[in-house]
């Protein structure tokens, strides 16, 4: 079962993660989510371990309980020109930005994240002093609010590129959300790239990660 919060202070604590940073195409998504101190749902867990049904559903139990949350989206474009690993950290940072209630403490899956305060994102400018934050390593097997932020993550983005594949059908964006499958290496082969891909990426996979920023 997973665990409730990370922190043993009692501080209200956002769990954060992202989705579609391996892929070739579309927007990195980020999510944010706090959930009530006392919260229990046996059925979360990674979104990787989910089926989309059970993902979609648990989007609207997540929705409706959380005391809080948001999402945050980076661009294709954006993430050629800030590089990936920047842009997922922005799209935390964005959602975060996004969120009715402030987080005293903030969880993140990962091991990679800037110090986040609170208003940069959106205005360029902070509205307040950063907010402390650990990493956690498969943290969204783990934790509670990372795991939901994860379900939130998958499925917005998956919504996106479901759209995006109603638009350029070759590429099988409808169901492998623009990750590099032999199909969707195969039909960048035959129509080309659009643009929603990616041009810093190899289109054979993610490209080496730079440094942050």
């Amino acid at each position: 079962m997973l665990q409730q919060i990370f922190n043993t202070k009692g501080l209200t604590e956002a769990g954060c993660d992202e989705a579609g940073r391996g892929c070739l195409a579309g927007p990195v998504y980020a999510a944010a989510v706090i959930l009530p101190p006392d919260y229990e749902n046996d059925a979360l867990n990674d979104s990787k371990q989910l089926t989309a049904k059970r993902r979609y559903a648990l989007r609207e139990e997540i929705e409706r309980d959380a005391l809080a949350w948001a999402i945050g989206i980076v661009t294709n474009e954006e993430i050629d020109r800030i590089n990936i690993l920047n842009a997922s950290i922005l799209a935390m940072h964005r959602a975060l930005d996004g969120l009715t209630l402030r987080p005293q403490f903030i969880i993140v899956d990962g091991n990679r994240f800037k110090p986040y305060f609170p208003g940069v994102a959106t205005t360029g400018s902070p509205i307040a002093p950063s907010i402390a934050h650990t990493t956690i390593v498969k943290g969204d097997g783990k934790y509670l609010s990372i795991a939901a932020a994860s379900i939130l993550a998958k499925t917005y983005r998956d919504d996106c590129m479901t759209e995006l594949h109603r638009r350029f059908p070759h590429y099988g964006w409808d169901h492998n959300a623009g990750y590099p499958t032999k199909e969707h290496r195969e039909a960048i082969v035959r129509h080309g790239i659009t643009p929603f891909h990616r041009l810093t990426f190899s289109h054979l996979g993610e490209t080496a990660e730079s440094p942050l920023l």
